[in-house]
C-alpha cells in the first residue's frame, strides 16, 4: 500500500531492505569494534587494509554487546511506547532512554558528566531537564553536544522513513537533541536522509546532494560534504582523501573524547570513494580509523538498504559468521537476547503503525520463523555431539500456507549413533562462561543484562517437516542452568516422523526447579544412517508462565567472606543473572531476596512481553521503608504496575508511566519485620490486590494500560525480603 508523501510502498521489497540495512549495520558495528579508536597509521602498521573480520587476530569475539547496537535498536522503542505517534516529541523520547537504562550498566559510554555526552545527557534527564534541554549547547557546553553519539543511534528512525526523508529528518532531528546539539544533529539527520532516500534512489552521489540541503548550508557538516564531493570528483584516491580530511577536520581541530565532524567526514568519504562495492566502501571507512565501529556501522546500513541483501554478498561472507545475533541488554531484559529478523520486523512492524496499517503477522507471530532469505536467528548446531561434516544448517525456501522460509537443518550421512541437537540460545550464552582475559573483558564492556525468553509452564509449538531417506525421530528441548553452572537437558516425548513427514506439535516445559532457562532447540536422530533436510518452519513460545522462582537448592550459601568470590564467578549467579535490577541493592547473602533502594523506588523483575494475564505472588517482609510489594507488567524502569504496602498504613495499586501516580489505596495496618503473603492479579484492564488470598483492592486501567510485561518486587526508601515469588497463570 502507498502511504501519501512517502515514495515506497511498505511490501517486501521494504522488507528486505530493511533486514539488509540492520543486517548491514550490525555488520559493520561487529567490523570496527576490534579496533575501535585505532588511528590509520596504526591500523595499517598491524593488521593492513580491513578486508574481513579481524577479531580472531586480536583474539576478541565477534558478536558482542555494543552501545551502537543497543541504542540503536532501544531507542527506536519510543514510537512503540507512544502509540506509533510520528509527532513524537524530544521529551517522549528522552523519557524512552530513562526507561531502558540502568546507570552506569546498560547501552551508553558511562563516562561521567562533563566528560561523556550520553551521561551527561542522562544526568540531565534524570534531575527533570527534559529533551531536548538534556542534549543542548545551552545547558551542556558547544563540546560536549557536538560528539558523534546522535549520529550512531539514528538508523532506525530512518528505517521507518523509507523514500521520505523529510520525515526521516525530523525524528532525527528530536531523537539526537536528547543528547547532542549543532553540529551533532546535523550530522545525524544527514545519516537519515541518506538512508531514507537509499530505499528509493540508486545513485550515492545524487543521494548525498539531496541529503545535505536538509542542514544550513553554512554549518560545518555542509561545508564538509561539499568538500569531499569536490575532492572525489578529481583525480586523488580515497587515502589521499583521508590525508585532505585529517588536515582540514581532524580530531586535533575539534575538542572532546569522539567528536561528530571528523567521523562524519570518513562516512561521506567512503561512500563517495567506495564504488558502490560493499566491501570496498567498509573497508575505506574501517582502515582510516578513529571510531570504527560507529562509522563502519552507518556506513553498513545506508548499503544495505541501497544495494539490499544481494549487495551484502557481493563479496566475502559477512552473513554466516554473525548468525543473525545481536544483543541488546537494556533495561527491558526480554529483549536481549534477540536477532537481526527479530529486530528487523519490529521495524517492518513499527513503519506500518505509524502509517495507520496493521501490523504484520508473520507465521502468527511465532517467535522464531525464518522469513527472509538467509535469516538464522541465532540457531546452531551443536558441533560437540557430531561429526563436523555431518550436519549444517541454513536458511531455505519453503511452501507452506503460511510463509515461504524456514531453517534447514542438512543431514550427510548421520550416524545411527549420532543425535542431531540445532538450538538456539535463550538467554545467557554457553560461549561467555569460557570467555577469559581480553575477550572475556571485550564482551563484557557493556553488561549483557537479560532475562530468559522461555520459562516453565510455557508452551513450545513447533512445525516441522521432514524430506529424508529414512524414518526418523524429532525431541524438542531446552537446557537449563544448574549445579556447577552447566548445562542440563529436559526433553520433550519422541515425535515420530516417516522419510516425508509434517507434523505441528506442542509441548509444555516442564519445572525447572528455579533454574533459569539457557537453550531452546530440536535433537534429530535415526535407527539407521540418515541423510536428506529436516527444515523448521517455525517454534513459537506461547502462554504464561507457571514457576517459582527463588535460588536453586545446589547453590551453597556462602559466608561473609566468601562474598568477592562469588561476585566474581559466573557459578551461583546464574539464576541471579536472569533478573533485572534497577534498584541499589541485592543481597548474595541470607534471604533470596532482601532488595534495598535508598532514595525513592526501585525495581527487581524478570520476564517478558509474551506474559500477558498472570499472578505473581510473594511473602513479603518489609524492614523500615516508605512502601514494597510485586510489580507486574514490568515494560522497563519506567513502565509497569504496582501493589505495595506502606508504612502510611495502606495497601496501595499504584502505576509507574515514567511518573508515579497512585491508582488506588485502601487502609491496612502495616507492621515492619511481619510476614504479608501478597498476590497481584493482572487479567486485562484488572489489576486485584491480595494479602493471605483475600481480596483487599481492585483497579480498572482504562488509560495507557501496559497490556503485557515481566514481574517482581518493588521497594521505596529502605529494604524488602522475600524467600520466593511464584508466577501462576
Amino acid at each position: 500500500q502507498r502511504i501519501e508523501g512517502m515514495s515506497m510502498n511498505l511490501d517486501k521489497l521494504f522488507e528486505e531492505k530493511v533486514y539488509a540495512g540492520v543486517l548491514g549495520k550490525i555488520i559493520g558495528v561487529y567490523l570496527g569494534r576490534p579496533f575501535e579508536g585505532w588511528n590509520h597509521k596504526r591500523i595499517m602498521d598491524e593488521l593492513g587494509p580491513i578486508n574481513y573480520y579481524v577479531n580472531d587476530k586480536l583474539n576478541k569475539p565477534l558478536c558482542v554487546t555494543d552501545d551502537d547496537i543497543t541504542g540503536t535498536f532501544a531507542f527506536l522503542r519510543a514510537l512503540r511506547d507512544f502509540n506509533y505517534d510520528k509527532n513524537i516529541t524530544a521529551k517522549q523520547i528522552g523519557q524512552t532512554w530513562l526507561n531502558n537504562l540502568i546507570e552506569d550498566r546498560t547501552v551508553l559510554w558511562w563516562g561521567g558528566k562533563g566528560h561523556s555526552t550520553e551521561d551527561t545527557a542522562y544526568q540531565n534527564l534524570k534531575q527533570g531537564i527534559h529533551a531536548p534541554d538534556s542534549g543542548s549547547i545551552k545547558v551542556n557546553g558547544k563540546v560536549i553536544a557536538e560528539q558523534i553519539g546522535a549520529q550512531i543511534f539514528i538508523d532506525g528512525w530512518a528505517l521507518v522513513s523509507p523514500g521520505d526523508p523529510e520525515q526521516a529528518v525530523s525524528l532525527a532531528g528530536k531523537a539526537a537533541s536528547v543528547s547532542h546539539d549543532g553540529e551533532a544533529v546535523y550530522g545525524a539527520q544527514i545519516i537519515a536522509a541518506i538512508e531514507s532516500m537509499a530505499f528509493i534512489e540508486n545513485d550515492i552521489k545524487k543521494i548525498i546532494e539531496q541529503s545535505k540541503k536538509f542542514v544550513p548550508s553554512n554549518s560545518v557538516i555542509y561545508k564538509l560534504i561539499s568538500d569531499i564531493q569536490n575532492w572525489s570528483s578529481g583525480n586523488i584516491d580515497w587515502l589521499q582523501a583521508r590525508e585532505k580530511i585529517e588536515e582540514k577536520y581532524g580530531y586535533d581541530k575539534y575538542l572532546g573524547n569522539c567528536h561528530m565532524v571528523p567521523n562524519h567526514a570518513l562516512i561521506i568519504m567512503s561512500l563517495l570513494f567506495g564504488d558502490d562495492d560493499f566491501q570496498k566502501t567498509l573497508m575505506i571507512v574501517n582502515t582510516s580509523g578513529w571510531d570504527t565501529d560507529c562509522n563502519s556501522g552507518n556506513v553498513g546500513c545506508i548499503l544495505g538498504i541501497k544495494n539490499g541483501l544481494a549487495g551484502l554478498k557481493s563479496g566475502p561472507d559477512y552473513i554466516s559468521p554473525i548468525n543473525d545475533i545481536i544483543y541488546c541488554p537494556t533495561a527491558v531484559g526480554g529483549e536481549t537476547i534477540t536477532d537481526a529478523l527479530t529486530e528487523s520486523y519490529k521495524i517492518i512492524n513499527t513503519a506500518r503503525k505509524i502509517n495507520k496499517l496493521d501490523k504484520k503477522n508473520i507465521k502468527n507471530n511465532a517467535r522464531f520463523h525464518f522469513e527472509m532469505p538467509d535469516s538464522t536467528q541465532g540457531w546452531k548446531v551443536n558441533a560437540s555431539k557430531i561429526r563436523d561434516s555431518s550436519v549444517s544448517i541454513s536458511n531455505t525456501k519453503l511452501k507452506t500456507e503460511i510463509g515461504e522460509y524456514g531453517l534447514s537443518v542438512n543431514l550427510n550421512n548421520l550416524s545411527k549413533n549420532e543425535k542431531c541437537e540445532c538450538l538456539v540460545d535463550t538467554f545467557f550464552p554457553e560461549h561467555l562462561t569460557k570467555l577469559e582475559g581480553v575477550a572475556r573483558k571485550t564482551f563484557f564492556h557493556y553488561d549483557l543484562i537479560s532475562t530468559p525468553i522461555v520459562n516453565s509452564g510455557q508452551k513450545i509449538v513447533s512445525e516441522i517437516i521432514s524430506d529424508v531417506d529414512q524414518n526418523i525421530t524429532v525431541t524438542i528441548f531446552i537446557k537449563y542452568w544448574g549445579k556447577n553452572d552447566e548445562l542440563f537437558i529436559v526433553e520433550s516425548e519422541k515425535y515420530n516422523f516417516s522419510k516425508v513427514d509434517r507434523q505441528t506439535n506442542e509441548w509444555v516445559v516442564p519445572d525447572t526447579n528455579s533454574n533459569p532457562i539457557g537453550q531452546l532447540g530440536i535433537s534429530i536422530a535415526s535407527k539407521n544412517g540418515v541423510s536428506g533436510k529436516v527444515s523448521i518452519n517455525y517454534v513459537d513460545i506461547k502462554g504464561e508462565v507457571k514457576m517459582i522462582f527463588s535460588q536453586p537448592g545446589h547453590i551453597i550459601q556462602h559466608s561473609r567472606k566468601h562474598t568477592m568470590e562469588v561476585e566474581e564467578n559466573f557459578y551461583g549467579q546464574m539464576w541471579r543473572n536472569a533478573w533485572v535490577k534497577g534498584l541499589d541493592k541485592w543481597e548474595d547473602r541470607g534471604k533470596n531476596f532482601r532488595i534495598s533502594n535508598n532514595i525513592g523506588k526501585g525495581v527487581l523483575f524478570t520476564g517478558n512481553n509474551v506474559w500477558k494475564n498472570y499472578s505473581v505472588s510473594s511473602p513479603i517482609l518489609l524492614q523500615s521503608v516508605s512502601s514494597g510489594g510485586l510489580v507486574a507488567r514490568v515494560q522497563g524502569l519506567k513502565r509497569y504496575y504496582t501493589l505495595e504496602l506502606c508504612s502510611s498504613n495502606k495497601i496501595r495499586i499504584g502505576k509507574m508511566f515514567y511518573d508515579y501516580s497512585i491508582l488506588d489505596e485502601v487502609d491496612f495496618n502495616v507492621d515492619f519485620f511481619k510476614n504479608y503473603q501478597l498476590t497481584m492479579k493482572v487479567n486485562g484492564n484488572i489489576i486485584k490486590g491480595f494479602i493471605n488470598n483475600d481480596l483487599l483492592i481492585e483497579y480498572e486501567d482504562k488509560e495507557n494500560i501496559l497490556e503485557d510485561g515481566g514481574a517482581g518486587l518493588t521497594v521505596s526508601d529502605g529494604t524488602l525480603v522475600a524467600d520466593e515469588i511464584a508466577i501462576s497463570n
